[in-house]
């Protein structure tokens, strides 16, 4: 079987000739292979929540990005949908923004400014009716709380990259990069998956989120997609897409770029679609083509949604997370349950190397022929990868194991991460730690 990545520590690192051999190999292949990530330019009233205590609702899952902030006005982000008052009770909120939805993006800002905007705090958690939207701002340094800054639309686009794999995921969004931010989502019971797209330039071997997202994985059974370096960097030490308890995305290119070679990030768990369409933050309809990690890994969070909504559907669980109260299980239905371990041993299963063809006038670099796990992990994910994952997980159409040399590259992988990461850090972190701007950048 494919090597499932459980969230255990080992305490030194492998001896064995494999895995030194494999080291080596990877950071070869890395130095030959360099790429250059590239990223173009791209009435409202607080009211009292109203009383519903039905817990009937459609099959769902609930998605958490930690970023920029997000344009709640975009067309990307409405619905006719309106969520349920149990489901809002659940996840902590608040406050309600009733949002004007009618004029210019600024239009729509400076009525709304006064009765929502104004009167945001660092402990609210708002919903915005209208929207797939629930946001909330903990670390209070982004100007207007929760709204993406005016001059940098990340945080928008990277949602805008969730909703594209599954058009009906809730939305818990976080604005931040810090442990704390990382945490407000962790401790959210029906929160399924956090999306990072931050961490140190060339993935340099600093403190960052590890601490926050091992409580989110270990402690808390949910499932965290971390964003590779826009480099060929290998993401083993990598503080956000490194530890061995998260899923490492490294980007592939895609959609506007389809010679399928490899851009980004050395040796994680998987690469994922580089290059995406993706909604403006200054606008209620525009969109832009933009690449990186960054998206990435918020496209494969979706699709992890996705799939879950798609079993809880099937198997009749109207309930998300993994809480205690579900025995840790991220799915549980009539004796059929899926953990998170369950859910990344399907994602690596799936995985696939694309076919070793190169255009020398892409700009770009191939995908080495020789160990190929060692750019691009497992492989490569996107939307097709959805209905095999499903069917493996519901036993309809189980995958076969992968070839043997995947399955030895990638069990050293795991081993050196988990000794990696069970050394380091050495000294323990303020849950409030923020990334110091020296070193960190949205990987894009």
């Amino acid at each position: 079987m494919a090597e499932t990545l459980e969230a255990e520590l080992i305490g030194e690192e492998s001896s064995t000739n494999l895995l030194a051999g494999l080291l080596i190999a990877s950071l070869l292949i890395s130095a030959l292979f360099l790429v250059i990530a590239y990223s173009p330019e791209e009435k409202t009233t607080m009211n009292a929540i109203s009383s519903d205590t039905s817990n009937e609702w459609r099959a769902f899952s609930v998605v958490a990005p930690i970023d920029t902030g997000i344009n709640v006005y975009h067309d990307h982000f409405r619905t006719n949908e309106t969520y349920p008052q149990w489901l809002l009770d659940e996840l902590g909120v608040n406050k309600v923004c009733e949002l004007t939805f009618n004029g210019t993006w600024q239009e729509r800002y400076d009525a709304d400014k006064a009765d929502c905007w104004d009167n945001l705090t660092t402990s609210d958690i708002v919903y915005f009716p209208g929207t797939k939207i629930i946001g909330t701002s903990p670390d209070g340094d982004g100007g207007i709380l929760i709204l993406d800054d005016p001059n940098d639309g990340h945080g928008t686009a990277v949602t805008g990259s969730v909703i594209d794999a599954n058009s009906d995921a809730v939305i818990f969004f976080v604005e931040g990069f810090s442990d704390s931010a990382v945490l407000a989502a962790a401790n959210q019971p029906l929160v399924d998956v956090i999306s990072t797209s931050f961490g140190a330039i060339g993935s340099i071997p600093v403190p960052g989120i590890e601490d926050a997202t091992k409580v989110a994985v270990v402690e808390k059974n949910k499932l965290h997609t971390g964003a590779a370096d826009n480099s060929p960097s290998p993401a083993i030490q990598d503080a956000t897409a490194g530890p061995p308890w998260s899923i490492g995305i490294a980007g592939y290119a895609e959609e506007g770029d389809d010679q399928k070679e490899i851009m980004s990030g050395s040796y994680p768990d998987i690469s994922a679609d580089w290059t995406q369409y993706l909604p403006n933050h200054d606008d209620i309809d525009g969109y832009h083509e933009t690449s990186g990690t960054s998206f990435a890994t918020p496209r494969t969070a979706g699709i992890i949604s996705y799939v879950l909504e798609s079993l809880r559907h099937e198997f009749s669980d109207n309930r998300s997370g993994a809480s205690q109260e579900r025995g840790g299980m991220m799915v549980v239905g009539d004796n059929f349950t899926v953990s998170n371990a369950q859910i990344r041993e399907a994602i690596n299963l799936s995985a696939w190397y694309p076919d070793f063809g190169w255009d020398p006038t892409s700009g770009t670099m191939p995908i080495s022929p020789i160990l190929p796990c060692t750019q691009t992990g497992w492989g490569f994910v996107n939307l097709s990868n959805i209905e095999p994952i499903i069917a493996h997980l519901n036993q309809s159409q189980i995958f076969d194991d992968r070839p043997s040399d995947v399955e030895a590259c990638m069990s050293a992988n795991q081993e050196m991460r988990e000794s990696y990461w069970g050394a380091y850090p050495s000294a323990s972190f303020s849950s409030n730690i923020i990334f110091s701007k020296e070193y960190v950048t949205w990987r894009d």
